[in-house]
């Protein structure tokens, strides 16, 4: 028998597996005589209806399905630094314009109240809705650029939320409003998959630093609307607040539409294979290579069972994954508590007599917060790099010790908020006092939603953006369901100090947070213990040295992108690609026998 160095394929080069080679391979080693007659006549008995109908499409039973390995200075992963930066940079435009969306609509609330004859608290309902949609279309859309891409999904995306604007912007009635803006939010795919394409270009190792400027951009999104609609309010009409959406959002479309590529590993894999095959034909040369999507048909990639459970597989990690659940909740509280506590901002700064674009100036000491924050990651990250690379077998220095600056930082709401809550009730006290406290609160809301997401990056990888769906949906879901209540909250608590009460009932709330993210860094080990998803992960990275894999089988759903063959839930044996055969019952992935596997 020829030995298997005589007929491995090269792996690093697939142009070179051709259906001759695979023959070959097949007819110095085979065992069984079934199986080669089934390789060769198609009309065996042995041969399926699927095996029939790949031979019809393909022309042969044996596949080379491309894998990371083959392709990898092809992949995101590869791209030059300027280049990842550059996508970063627009990326970063991208989650600013969604959530802008968000908060500019609070300042037309006068606006909307006068023309229509409603309460500013019915009015407010616009704001609440497309937060609620908000979150539900961040786990819409998030699993579904895991299967087409990223960048028709956040094309897609941009493209519904800019076309919404413009019924509300010439709504003749309130209810057209409510009902558009309802669209907007669930048109909004979210940080869900502006976070995921980090992972498309970054390992795990390497991830933090663009993690924290995407966490930036998200949070920065929220606090620049106010900032522009206290102009807007001061010296516009209000149906500027929802023009001045559509511009932006206008504009960072065509910038995305040019100068994004895609980034989904999956489907580059997919392009890659079909380039290498297309220059095979060039060149006169039998060239049998598939991506991990090609070996599935349109129909069976996304029959009914496939919609339904892509559209499942976030909710069902938000319930079922210990890590998604807790930090989310975690992140979605810190959220939902900062939230009711900038609805209080118009009711404090009155006081002193501020008008409307001064009191969006306000928010400004938010943003200095995040900055700040922001800023005090750096040093952090570089601790932890240094941590993992002295510890590698360790997991708790592996994945805990990203939320070790959270330990410090944490602290930050309950102390902004208290400072908030009795340095508010306006003159003679300066109003400086509060907007420290504000800063400081700043500086905990980054921390918590910087930190959260990036552990859930990291131990998630190519489904990060079904994970931190849930985190964001908790987060948008909180805020949208206390938009309305966050006024008569303020204003409806008895007494002389109502705001200091109000506030100071969010600090007690807030210090239960604070303590939770204690018990998360000590027990957060026995959280991914109980999370069979996570571990798998982890020890397909482990399988692949220690890269980021692109998919995963069969545990919350689609096997559209696997890489890993066999029973839903088994490791690959390898991460080298395959010659797969179509015989019934036989592993997608198996290699037969005579070619080498590493």
């Amino acid at each position: 028998m020829a030995s298997a160095a005589e007929v491995k394929p090269q792996i690093h080069d697939p142009d070179t597996v051709g259906n001759h080679e695979v023959a070959d391979a097949e007819k110095k080693d085979s065992t069984s005589d079934l199986e080669h007659h089934h390789a060769e006549d198609p009309s065996s008995q042995a041969t399926s209806d699927a095996d029939r109908k790949h031979y019809e499409k393909f022309g042969t039973y044996d596949r080379y399905e491309i894998t990371e390995a083959d392709c990898y200075d092809e992949l995101g992963f590869s791209f030059p630094t300027w280049k990842k930066w550059m996508i970063l940079s627009i990326i970063f435009l991208v989650q600013v314009s969604m959530n802008f969306n968000t908060s500019l609509y609070s300042n037309a609330v006068g606006g909307i109240s006068k023309e229509f004859s409603v309460s500013k608290q019915a009015a407010r309902l616009g704001a609440a809705l497309f937060l609620i949609f908000y979150a539900f279309g961040c786990e819409l859309w998030a699993p579904w650029s895991e299967e087409l891409g990223r960048w028709p999904i956040l094309q897609l995306s941009l493209f519904f939320v800019n076309i919404w604007q413009i019924p509300v912007g010439i709504a003749p009635n309130f209810g057209t409003i409510l009902a558009f803006r309802s669209l907007g939010g669930l048109s909004t795919a979210g940080g869900s998959v502006t976070l995921a394409m980090v992972a498309d270009m970054w390992q795990a190792d390497e991830q933090q630093y663009a993690v924290a400027f995407i966490v930036f951009s998200s949070v920065g999104g929220s606090v620049l609307g106010p900032i522009v609609g206290g102009f807007v309010e001061q010296f516009l009409a209000w149906r500027w607040n929802i023009w001045i959406q559509l511009i932006f959002g206008g504009a960072i479309q065509v910038a995305h539409a040019i100068l994004v590529p895609e980034t989904r590993t999956t489907v580059l894999m997919d392009r890659i294979a079909k380039k290498r095959r297309a220059e095979g034909e060039k060149n006169g040369k039998s060239v049998n290579i598939w991506g991990p999507n090609e070996t599935r048909t349109f129909k069976e990639r996304f029959s009914a069972r496939e919609i339904l459970t892509t559209w499942i597989r976030p909710f069902r990690m938000f319930v079922t994954e210990p890590i998604v659940l807790v930090l989310s909740l975690l992140s979605g509280f810190s959220d939902a508590i900062i939230f009711m506590f900038l609805q209080s901002y118009s009711i404090v700064f009155e006081q002193w007599n501020f008008q409307a674009f001064e009191i969006g100036l306000a928010f400004v000491a938010i943003g200095i917060g995040y900055f700040i924050a922001w800023f005090t990651f750096f040093p952090a990250i570089k601790r932890n790099e240094r941590l993992r690379r002295e510890r590698p077998g360790d997991e708790q220095a592996q994945y805990e010790s990203r939320l070790w600056w959270l330990l410090y930082t944490a602290p930050c709401l309950p102390i902004g908020l208290i400072i908030f809550a009795w340095t508010s009730t306006g003159p003679p006290i300066h109003w400086i006092a509060p907007l420290i406290g504000s800063a400081i609160i700043g500086i905990a809301n980054y921390a918590i939603y910087m930190a959260t997401i990036d552990y859930m990056i990291c131990a998630y990888g190519p489904y990060s953006a079904s994970a931190t769906g849930g985190n964001g949906w908790a987060r948008d879901f909180l805020a949208g369901v206390l938009t309305l209540p966050a006024t008569p909250f303020f204003t409806n608590i008895g007494g002389e100090n109502h705001l200091a009460y109000a506030s100071t009932i969010l600090f007690a709330i807030s210090l239960l947070l604070v303590v939770s993210v204690y018990v998360i860094y000590w027990k957060g080990p026995v959280l991914r213990k109980r999370s069979p998803f996570a571990q798998q992960l982890n020890a397909a990275r482990d399988d692949s040295g220690g890269r980021r894999v692109s998919a995963l089988p069969g545990l919350y759903g689609s096997r559209a992108n696997s890489l890993a063959g066999g029973q839903g839930g088994s490791m690959p044996a390898s991460r080298r690609g395959s010659v797969i055969r179509g015989q019934p019952g036989q592993n997608r992935n198996q290699v037969p026998a005579g070619i080498e596997q590493h």
